[in-house]
């Protein structure tokens, strides 16, 4: 079978490579409902069936591709379908899941050991800590190193709901803005372009704003819950007594600077040679990239000690159910991009028109506040394709004269992931953790409470000081 595959593939490779792409103005907003069926069964099927969605999201996923794939051969011809298939794999998704995949196992591979008293003061420190790391480590993986130690730090309180809330914000969402290995939409900026270092100087300020304020908030909210009379249980029943920190794995933090290195040497290092498969062009520091990120992940997987995945409780389930699912939205999404490309000739021309003035100028903060709704209902890394290419998709413009405009649309996608728990993945595995750890959490709508009394006056006012 594997055989007969690779044979049509190669019989198909001439006509591949000259295949034409999908064009935008030609198509129906029909095509764009596998991408919606896809990502409103993301949102809602674990929320409705989870045991459903547990056991058959791959099943699912691949369905939606299906419905997107088999149309488009029989309309535009089996070599447009497959060339499209072809180019979101090895343009857009290998890159993607290789870099999450190393930050998954890296970070998985750091176990922090050890109890400190939580006061606000370290509570504070340890969320600005987990901030910062989450730019450089990826949310995930920052959120996943932290929140054991935090939880541990304040299990002789009772109220900790709010402590894992707020670390939900920063670590989770709002700390992974500065680089495209904090958060995934950036990430697929930077393949699509966007230089490494764009982020960190044209999002800093809004971050700068917002951490800082959630920040100062937590510790007087934290504060006034840490006083009050009963809220420290007796220390003879605190169920891990403070001792001295201390980390397994710490091989992984050089495997880390290995890591950002890689991604650095793919951004700056132009060799000037590229490879094409399938009529996709792939660069020699691109390939590079990827092999030796693999490397990485053996490395990581050998080096490790078993105590530290093990303290950590590391399985693969999060990345596979990760790679599953972009592996559909990358097949998906490719007749909405299209779409969107077409402008005002497209199907989606009145998404273009509510998000651009009279003159055909974007509006920035329309950007912000469609990007950052969807992002926090929707996964934030298609979301941010989708605008990215209403602004018109190519990075040299967006970096430069509609510099503001990608902020916006940055910001939108990474901040507002926060919004809800399935705004951004990391969301759902800390607080599945802490309830683990006897935690009770906020419902869905409880969470929103929090971020809608919190985010959302916040982001109004960020929206009036950076995007108008």
């Amino acid at each position: 079978m594997r055989a007969h595959l690779l044979v049509g593939m190669l019989a198909l490779a001439p006509a591949l490579g000259s295949a034409a792409e999908l064009n935008g103005s030609g198509l129906s907003v029909m095509w764009g409902i596998p991408f919606a069926g896809l990502l409103l069964s993301i949102a809602l099927c674990p929320l409705l069936t989870p045991g459903f969605w547990h056991h058959h999201f791959g099943k699912l996923t691949v369905a939606w591709s299906l419905a997107f794939l088999l149309p488009c051969a029989i309309f535009f011809g089996s070599a447009t379908a497959i060339h499209g298939a072809v180019h979101a794999f090895v343009a857009e998704f290998f890159p993607f899941i290789i870099l999450i995949t190393t930050l998954f196992v890296v970070a998985g591979g750091i176990c922090v050991r050890g109890n400190l008293h939580g006061t606000p003061a370290l509570n504070t420190g340890l969320l600005a800590i987990g901030t910062v790391l989450a730019s450089f480590m990826g949310t995930t993986g920052a959120a996943m190193l932290l929140i054991r130690p935090l939880i541990r730090a304040n299990d002789n309180r009772k109220h900790a709901a709010h402590i894992v809330v707020f670390f939900i914000f920063l670590v989770a969402n709002a700390g992974g803005a500065l680089t495209p290995l904090g958060d995934p939409p950036l990430f697929l900026g930077f393949l699509k372009g966007v230089d490494f270092f764009w982020t960190v100087q044209h999002l800093f300020a809004p971050t700068i704003f917002l951490c800082t304020a959630l920040l100062i908030i937590f510790y007087l909210l934290d504060s006034h819950y840490y006083h009050k009379r009963e809220e420290i249980v007796s220390p003879e029943l605190d169920p891990t007594p403070d001792s001295a920190i201390r980390f397994d794995g710490k091989i992984n933090f050089a495997l880390l600077v290995v890591v950002i290195a890689l991604v650095l040497m793919s951004g700056f290092w132009k060799s000037g040679i590229a490879f094409t498969f399938f009529g996709n062009t792939v660069e020699l520091q691109h390939l590079l990239r990827d092999v030796l990120l693999i490397v990485v992940i053996g490395l990581s997987l050998w080096l490790t000690p078993k105590s530290a995945r093990s303290g950590n409780e590391f399985s693969w389930g999060p990345i596979q159910e990760v790679g599953k699912l972009f592996a559909g939205i990358f097949i998906t999404i490719i007749p909405v991009i299209a779409m969107l490309r077409a402008g005002e000739s497209g199907a989606f021309a009145s998404i273009v028109r509510a998000v651009t003035d009279g003159n055909g100028q974007p509006i920035n903060a329309m950007y912000f506040w469609a990007t950052g709704i969807l992002s926090s209902f929707l996964d934030n890394a298609p979301t941010y394709l989708v605008f990215f290419n209403t602004a018109g998709g190519d990075a040299t413009v967006l970096m430069t004269t509609l510099s503001a405009t990608l902020a916006a649309i940055s910001c939108g996608a990474v901040f507002m992931g926060a919004n809800s728990y399935i705004g951004n993945a990391p969301n759902m595995m800390v607080k599945a953790i802490a309830e683990e750890r006897g935690i009770k959490m906020p419902s869905f709508f409880g969470y929103m409470a929090w971020s809608c009394a919190i985010l959302i006056p916040l982001f109004i006012l960020m929206t009036f000081i950076f995007f108008i």
